[in-house]
């Protein structure tokens, strides 16, 4: 039987018997249509969760323990953006890959040039979404968009096609990964993230669509380090 997993504000979840919150009743009762004697997981996103079961209009705690869901390694992916629903594709199985946290960014060749506040609520809502989905412990933050030069940091990788000396798989695990809009990255940008101490690197000899970027290349650093196949 599935048991549904909830992301509710810490506030929502204290005691051991507390209200149905009201972030989430209409999903419950209504969507779901979930009654009484039935369980649910409720998660404050600070890496545990709560097993509760539903009695009236109240949730009854069972038991409360640490997510086993959250890597160790807390990967941030800097995503350029991208035009249609690429950064969706990227928000939703990048989550589910296990990275910690997304920024946004604006390149020199981004089509898209801004982010509506509606669309980056959107892309927030799928990260929570797939958090739920993918049984992890927190939610992903989405922060951005920001010009590039200010997420140049020495401890990132820049991925380029087929212009970084070393490939990802001979590096360690980056605090944060850089990736690119479909056009890639201008000359002039990878030449200020080389000044800026930034390792420049690259997936391997196929090309792959701008969306595909970012969960490849989380998935290959995860799996290094034990939080991911």
């Amino acid at each position: 039987m599935t048991v549904h997993r909830f992301f509710v504000l810490p506030a929502e979840a204290v005691g051991d018997r507390f209200p149905l919150p009201g972030s989430i009743q209409h999903q419950v009762r209504r969507v779901l249509r979930m009654r009484d004697g039935e369980v649910l997981v409720l998660l404050t996103g600070d890496g545990s969760e709560a097993i509760c079961r539903l009695e009236g209009g109240e949730c009854v705690v069972e038991a409360r323990r640490p997510s086993v869901a959250e890597p160790a390694h807390r990967l941030t992916v800097v995503q350029a953006l991208l035009k249609g629903d690429g950064l969706e594709t990227v928000i939703r199985q990048g989550t589910e890959v296990g990275v910690a946290a997304f920024r946004l960014v604006v390149t020199e060749r981004c089509v898209a040039r801004d982010l509506s506040s509606r669309r980056l609520d959107r892309l927030r809502s799928i990260a929570r979404e797939a958090a739920e989905q993918s049984e992890r412990g927190t939610v992903p933050s989405v922060d951005g968009p920001i010009p590039l030069a200010g997420e140049l940091r020495p401890e990132s990788v820049l991925l380029a096609e087929r212009e970084g000396v070393t490939r990802l798989a001979a590096l360690g695990a980056p605090a944060s990964l850089i990736i690119g809009p479909e056009g890639g990255f201008a000359p002039g940008e990878l030449a200020a993230a080389s000044a800026a101490g930034l390792q420049i690197a690259w997936l391997g000899p196929r090309i792959l669509r701008a969306e595909t970027v970012a969960v490849a290349a989380a998935a290959a650093v995860l799996s290094r380090t034990g939080d991911f196949a």
